[in-house]
């Protein structure tokens, strides 16, 4: 339940600006998330979310943009433990994963930014990324395959 929570914070601060606790609190209960406030302060923490100013000035919650080793490593743990196959179609690159956890691969993929994908679409036990053009998926497929493998 936390990961798909966390999954779906990642999830709410990405397609809406926001900037208070509470804001993100009424967000996840609106979801279906049944949370309380310190449920979420913990989750704000462990999620390492920062406040940064947006266009318009106002100070929302975003993520780190780091490709630390850490990161990097949690990553790669969750995607060998959640993911059951990986296969491509044009410029669809799809992944499909143990019941629940798309959302939490899907969300940690696009922390780390990968330069073949130009977007992501998750559901609960797959999720696709969307590639500039075949060669593109073919790529990223393959390097996805070797996560699995190591």
């Amino acid at each position: 339940m936390k990961t798909q929570r966390h999954a779906k914070i990642l999830e709410i601060i990405h397609t809406h600006p926001v900037d208070t606790q509470e804001e993100l609190l009424k967000w996840l209960r609106d979801c279906g998330y049944e949370v309380t406030q310190a449920t979420v302060s913990r989750d704000i923490k462990e999620l390492r979310l920062i406040k940064t100013l947006d266009s318009n000035g106002r100070y929302r919650y975003s993520t780190v943009r780091l490709e630390s080793d850490s990161m990097s490593s949690k990553f790669h743990s969750l995607f060998s433990d959640a993911v059951m196959g990986i296969d491509y179609a044009g410029n669809l690159v799809v992944v499909k994963c143990l019941s629940g956890m798309a959302q939490a691969v899907c969300a940690g993929m696009d922390s780390l930014h990968w330069d073949q994908v130009i977007g992501t679409l998750s559901g609960d036990d797959t999720f696709i990324c969307i590639t500039k053009d075949e060669e593109r998926s073919i790529e990223l497929t393959s390097e996805l395959k070797k996560l699995l493998r190591n």
